[in-house]
């Protein structure tokens, strides 16, 4: 899926991204069009002429930092180091025109789109003529195929979104406003899609979506039939599958992470909080308890399966025996690979009315409390693979005085989780290799070295 730069480019582009892996594709999308239009791109922000600024907005600390971004990179365009700025993306598509009036200096707004007439008015810019400082987006994306992107991933693995939008109604959340509704992209262009993927090399494909296991009720289809559909794939590649809503899992998914060889036994399961009163007062559908029998469910149906999940603290109305219940629930089910932020109220949802009754030192300190059974979690489990063999898929080569092989074993999902070095090793990036666990080092990542061939068993 990854295009060339054209050598001919009248002029240089970076892209800045915020955000998560569903933005990072809209960033490799607009980088295809760029590259489409005749203008050079650099991973290099200090050598582009332009700066195309793709933000996050989903909650308060990155909207702090996309609008941090678009003053820094003001500033040096002030100072004369880039030329333009452009700011495209989640901020723009959820304040629109308010952005446009707050950063006058900003050369061109763009909400959420293709990319295509976004690089068109870039390629015009560079060339001096003028265009409309604001491009509004036609309405929600449609769910088709993505197109050509020019991959940021090292080989080893890639985003593939699955459907675009989600229909919950939490109530911190302003998704639903940002994407709008689910729609799911059909199972003919995704398998297209991974067909492109894996004859470029990609040996992990990590689907995500808004809620993934919502994808294809929308044509009468569940989720293991587009999964097992891209695991009978030709190739020698891996499917991962990040957030799954908890309500209506769909079971035959665990079938295909317990028997499938090329189904990583991983499963990202967001249940954001475990204490009933909250989960309700989140919007959420289900109980405390209907979260712990699913959980409870998967782990039997799938041994040795690993869970990651995503806790909000500091809801209103959250109680510190809430976050007893919780910091209980990470230890108890075992959940290291484990993200956790504070609440911020955020315009456009229903919870934005409530009373922020939980002082922003108390969030922090229930955060900390909550970060601190997950390490605990964490770092027993890590050392527990000590001594043990496990398979890694290299994802970067360390140069300079300490090289280092660094990959993940199924158990992590990139950027997100932990990584397994082998100092001294040496492989290419997207290659699998055998590996003994010798240490867990001090941020818990794996320290491991490599299994002569001769030692390795059979098959």
């Amino acid at each position: 899926m990854a295009t060339h730069n054209d050598d001919s480019a009248t002029e240089v582009v970076a892209l800045v991204h915020l955000g998560c892996a569903r933005n990072l594709i809209d960033s490799e999308l607009i980088l295809a069009r760029l590259s489409d239009e005749g203008l050079q791109l650099s991973s290099d922000p200090k050598s582009a002429g332009t700066i195309v600024l793709n933000t996050c907005s989903f909650i308060g600390p990155a909207r702090e930092e996309s609008e941090a971004q678009i003053r820094h990179w003001l500033k040096r365009k002030q100072q004369g180091q880039i030329e333009r700025l452009v700011v495209a993306g989640c901020l723009v598509q959820r304040y629109q025109r308010t952005l446009e009036r707050r950063f006058p200096e900003v050369d061109l707004f763009a909400e959420i789109s293709d990319g295509r007439i976004l690089a068109r008015s870039i390629r015009r810019l560079t060339a001096g003529e003028r265009v409309p400082r604001y491009l509004a987006s036609t309405g929600l994306r449609e769910a088709a195929r993505d197109g050509t992107r020019v991959l940021s991933t090292p080989r080893s693995y890639a985003y593939l979104r699955i459907s675009h939008g989600c229909d919950h109604e939490c109530s911190f959340c302003a998704i639903p406003a940002i994407r709008g509704t689910h729609r799911s992209k059909r199972p003919d262009d995704l398998l297209d899609e991974a067909r492109e993927l894996i004859a470029a090399g990609v040996k992990e494909l990590v689907l995500v979506a808004e809620d993934s296991t919502a994808w294809g009720r929308d044509m009468g289809l569940e989720l293991p039939h587009l999964v097992e559909s891209m695991a009978e794939l030709d190739g020698d590649q891996r499917l991962r599958v990040m957030y799954a809503y908890p309500n209506r899992f769909p079971w035959d998914l665990a079938r295909l992470m317990r028997e499938h060889p090329k189904v990583l036994p991983y499963l990202d399961i967001p249940v954001q909080h475990i204490a009933t009163p909250v989960l309700r007062a989140m919007r959420r559908a289900g109980s405390g308890d209907q979260v712990r029998r699913t959980l409870d469910r998967i782990l039997l149906e799938v041994p040795g399966i690993t869970l990651r999940s995503t806790l909000l603290l500091g809801f209103p109305g959250e109680t510190s025996a809430d976050v007893e219940e919780l910091a209980a629930f990470v230890k108890t089910y075992a959940i290291g690979r484990l993200g956790a932020f504070v609440y911020s109220p955020e315009e456009g949802t229903s919870g934005f009315a409530l009373e922020d009754n939980v002082p922003a030192e108390e969030k922090e300190r229930r955060l900390d409390q909550v970060l601190a059974a997950r390490d605990e979690v964490l770092s027993r489990a890590q050392q527990a693979r000590v001594g043990t063999e496990i398979e890694i898929v290299v994802d970067a080569l360390e140069l300079g005085r300490d090289p280092a092989v660094v990959g993940r074993a199924a158990f992590d999902a990139p950027e997100v989780d932990l990584a397994a070095r082998v100092p001294g090793g040496k492989a290419a990036v997207g290659e699998r290799l055998r590996v003994r666990v010798d240490a867990v080092n001090e941020d818990l990542d794996l320290v491991c070295s490599l299994v002569p061939p001769q030692a390795r068993p059979a098959g």
